[in-house]
């Protein structure tokens, strides 16, 4: 039973007050057809709004069935239409972008009902209308008759309580009006049927009940309903009907046949949507180029210039503004009155010796070698690369037969290659930032590194996790000419510079040359006549293939009957005869590499190249030496010559100074006994005036019958003067002569190391950034570890490129402003294309309020037609300059002049870029939506 209780409705345009309805009273049947009549104006349509819910009272009460709606909301309201009303109406109010078949079953789909069942109901709905052979057309493609029977269908597939016809014949002609009016006396059989209509005619024909309206009060009721007693005493309750609701899905698909409907409108809507997104993506193409080539530059630089930590370095970077600081200095204005000392020179000298500091690497060596630690997570693809000090010596026979060493070519002569050795063969001014930092220092220190290996000879970079031999920063910067890449331990590659050469000493070292050319050579260039080279070129075959062989240091020691160890490195004799043994590791060339063209890192000095395996194997070699194993058993004595190591007090040094001299040979003391001479008579040179005569003469006389004397003679004479010679003399012999070093400078002259004490670290990064992270993090690993355990280094590249990182950024902040206006003006522009949808589809909108869609429900039907113009717009513009990156392309080749630069669209920015749009489209189109949603629905369904 429907119960209208004195409902009053006024509608208010400015000054102007209209009463539609006066207090009308209304009792309504469950069953039957009530026509309501009336001229224009009289309330009728208002009446029927306010039954179905399309529009609210002023004052009274609507009771359905005992419940009232007097405290009803805007949501009670949606869920009364949705599954208590269904509304036949004059124009037919049909969809004309969906079929008839959706048309009916969207009642369902905002009641929530599955997708199958109400598919079933509707179609079982327009088979009783008799159109159950047209599910599929659209509305534009049916007759008006059939039109308005879909929407019987519409009003009738939820099974509402109360169906509201309003002028349902009043576009139909008079034989479809009667068959309209036979369909809706069938339903009046079990449900409330309230039609307005103009036509008494059929209205007295077909309703059961006349209700006449004039000046919105009743005038007659043809009969009229009293409740029984019992229903009308009463008291009607709240309470709501149930729920509605349309799922997104629905939206989208709503909005989409909608927009495939005007299939134009929506290209050139998208496509104007499209073009910021287009601008924004070219931006980003370039930008990712430029980005890409600059961080290739960064890679390349800091794999050509990684973070280096040697094991002794000084800190340039407090010599450079100690220097900084003089300089200024030297700005001071002096008087003219008299002579100001200039101290430059020795502070400078004083800032490069104080700035000499030992790191501690096994200390910073544990700290990365931990899992959480703030350098890991900026390290490049090439990793950390440790080093360490292996000691060997390598050796070959020329063509001539004669033994050369790969280091100073010469065996016996000074152990390492001279200085100037090392500026002729180019390996000080090397890319090997460690092995030039470790030069200098010794230079400054006067440190001598006793058996180091060959200067020629460098270790490959393997991978980062050490799985590739062949590290990718080599590999991808140079190429092999000849041969392969080493495989084994031992097997080494020749490697040349960009220009295919080799330097010559090295050439002579590897017995290439003969040695004898090398020695005249050096005979030359010591007279200073006009030096002869041989510079022709060596086929690849006499190098490919050729053994090498390489002697550990701890293998270069021989122990004597006396127990003591004798170095024999400088013995071609001996050496021959090791060299010969199981002692050496036969190294086999077994390819020639070069850089390939505009390599973009060299780390791979011009020289030898061997494997980290070789360096493991040297490492555990010297490790399980006899040698080794015996001096670290005893830690406090010299197993070179059994003396005390390091002796506190003068007695003892006396006495290894004694011991030191008897076990030399005759040659050595001879050597010994003429340098003591020597000195002696330089001592005398320094004498005062008074008897410097006389003592000139008996030097002279003495310096005489030395030089008359035999070695062995020299030899038994020198013997005799320290068996006598007292503890002072013997001190200043020990002291001069006798060095016993350290327990530790035994141990690396052996070539005995840990692996937890790498020589050097090598840390490579991919960008400037990175760089920066890791020296911060230093920093922080420096203010917590002890003082001893401090890391010093200098960050060469930051010195220099600092300031690359600051034009990066205002590059990419000012790229992002350009972006940000390009997004507001897009925003802006499909807010005014939502705007002007919902302008065309305000009848929409009614028909969807009037089936019981929320006002949420019609927001989200316009946020889905706003998200698929951003979708399409995306897709547009992420099409578009993916085809305009080509001719973008071409014209930054020619003009650039380098095909390193080229503009392309990331993956992952194209998929940014279409969900931003998306996004955009949605925020833009938020205040049309709700607009949308907030229109009287009414309204909306009297727009044309």
């Amino acid at each position: 039973m429907l119960q209208i209780q004195g409902i009053s409705k006024q509608y208010k345009t400015g000054d102007f007050v209209q009463q539609a309805l006066d207090d009308v009273s209304l009792n309504l049947r469950d069953s039957e057809f009530v026509a309501i009549l009336g001229p224009s104006g009289s309330g009728k349509t208002t009446l029927l709004n306010i039954i179905g819910g399309l529009d609210h009272y002023d004052s009274g009460d609507l009771v359905i069935n005992g419940i009232s709606t007097k405290q009803y909301k805007s949501r009670d309201w949606d869920s009364y239409r949705n599954h208590t009303i269904g509304f036949v109406f004059q124009s037919y109010n049909l969809i004309p972008h969906q079929t008839i078949l959706s048309n009916v079953e969207l009642a369902l789909t905002i009641s929530g009902v599955p997708r199958s069942e109400r598919r079933q109901r509707a179609r079982k709905a327009l088979e009783q209308v008799g159109l159950g052979a047209h599910v599929d057309k659209k509305p534009n493609q049916l007759s008006g008759g059939q039109m308005q029977r879909v929407a019987i269908a519409r009003a009738l597939v939820n099974d509402p309580d109360i169906v509201l016809a309003d002028e349902p014949t009043g576009a139909l002609d008079s034989e479809t009006s009667v068959q309209i009016m036979e369909l809706l006396k069938e339903v009046a059989k079990d449900r409330l049927v309230v039609m307005v209509t103009h036509n008494p005619e059929l209205a007295y024909q077909y309703a059961t009940r006349i209700v006449e309206l004039k000046d919105g009060m009743i005038r007659s009721d043809s009969d009229p309903y009293e409740p029984a007693s019992d229903e009308s005493t009463a008291a009607p309750v709240h309470r709501t009907m149930g729920r509605a609701s349309m799922s997104f899905l629905t939206s989208i698909a709503l909005s989409f046949n909608n927009l495939r409907t005007k299939k134009g409108r929506t290209f050139l809507t998208s496509f104007a949507g499209s073009i910021g997104i287009i601008g924004i993506a070219l931006i980003i193409s370039v930008s990712a180029g430029v980005n890409t080539y600059i961080a290739n530059i960064q890679r390349e630089t800091m794999t050509a210039y990684p973070i280096t930590i040697d094991e002794q370095t000084f800190d340039l970077t407090s010599m450079m503004t100690s220097g900084k600081q003089s300089a200024e200095n030297q700005g001071k204005k002096h008087g003219n009155d008299a002579i100001y000392p200039d101290d430059t020179a020795i502070k400078g000298t004083a800032s490069m010796t104080s700035s000499i500091t030992e790191n501690n690497l096994s200390a910073f060596k544990k700290y990365l070698d931990g899992k959480n630690n703030a350098v890991r997570e900026h390290v490049g693809s090439a990793g950390i690369q440790y080093s360490y000090d292996t000691k060997f010596s390598v050796y070959s026979h020329d063509a001539d037969g004669t033994l050369v060493n790969a280091d100073g070519v010469t065996v016996g002569g000074s152990g390492s290659t001279s200085m100037a050795d090392q500026m002729a063969n180019g390996s000080l001014m090397s890319a090997d930032s460690s092995t030039f930092t470790s030069t200098r220092v010794s230079m400054l220190t006067g440190k001598t590194d006793q058996n180091a290996a060959p200067s020629s000879f460098h270790e490959i970079m393997p991978s980062a996790d050490g799985k590739q031999n062949v590290g990718k920063v080599v590999s991808d910067n140079y190429q092999v000419v000849k041969g392969s890449w080493p495989k084994n331990k031992n097997e080494v590659v020749v490697v040349l510079d960009e220009n295919n050469s080799l330097s010559l000493t090295t050439v002579y070292e590897l017995g290439l040359k003969s040695a004898s050319d090398y020695h005249d050579m050096m005979n030359q260039l010591n007279s200073g006549d006009k030096v002869k080279t041989d510079t022709k070129k060596i086929n690849y075959g006499d190098v490919v293939g050729r053994t090498l062989k390489l002697l550990p240091a701890c293998d270069q020691y021989v122990k004597g009957d006396d127990g003591h160890w004798t170095y024999v490195g400088d013995d071609a004799d001996q050496i021959n005869t090791l060299i010969d043994s199981d002692k050496a590791i036969d190294l086999k060339i077994v390819g020639v590499v070069k850089p390939v063209a505009d390599a973009d890192a060299t780390p791979l000095s011009s020289g030898v190249g061997y494997m980290r395996a070789l360096t493991d194997a040297l490492i555990d070699r010297a490790a399980s030496s006899q040698i080794g194993t015996e001096q670290k058993a005893d830690k406090t004595h010299n197993v070179l010559n059994g003396m005390t190591f390091s002796p506190s007090d003068d007695a003892t040094k006396a006495q290894d100074a004694r011991a030191y001299v008897v076990s030399l040979g005759v040659s050595k003391k001879a050597q010994m006994a003429q340098s003591l001479m020597a000195s002696a008579q330089g001592m005398t040179g320094q004498a005062g005036a008074a008897g410097q005569a006389g003592q000139q003469g008996a030097a002279a006389q003495q310096g005489a019958a030395t030089a008359q004397m035999s070695e062995q003679q020299l030899a038994e004479r020198f013997d005799a003067y320290i068996a006598t010679a007292d503890e002072s003399t013997l001190v200043a012999i020990y002291n001069q002569y006798v060095s016993t070093g350290s327990y530790n400078d035994n141990l690396a002259d052996f070539g005995v190391i840990s692996r937890s004490a790498p020589s050097s670290i090598n840390i490579y990064v991919d960008s400037f950034e990175d760089k920066n992270a890791i020296n911060d993090a230093i920093d922080d690993y420096n203010e917590t570890a002890k003082e001893k355990d401090k890391i010093t280094y200098t960050d060469y590249v930051g010195l220099m490129m600092n300031s690359v990182t600051t034009i990066i950024n205002v590059i990419t902040y000012v790229l992002i402003a350009f972006v940000a206006v390009s997004l507001v003006v897009s925003s802006i522009m499909i807010g005014i294309i939502t705007y002007i949808s919902v302008l065309e589809r305000t009848k929409e909108i009614g028909i969807l309020r009037a089936m019981g869609a929320s006002k949420r429900n019609v927001s989200n039907v316009f946020n889905a037609e706003t998200g698929i113009i951003g979708l399409l717009a995306g897709l547009i513009g992420v099409g578009v300059t993916v085809l305009l990156n080509i001719p973008i392309n071409s014209v930054l080749h020619y003009f650039m002049g380098t095909d390193e630069v080229s503009a392309v669209l990331p993956v992952g920015n194209a998929i940014v870029l279409v969900i931003l749009s998306v996004v955009l489209t949605l925020i833009g189109g938020l205040i049309p939506s709700r607009g949308a949603a907030k229109r009287d629905p009414a309204t909306a369904l009297r727009t044309e």
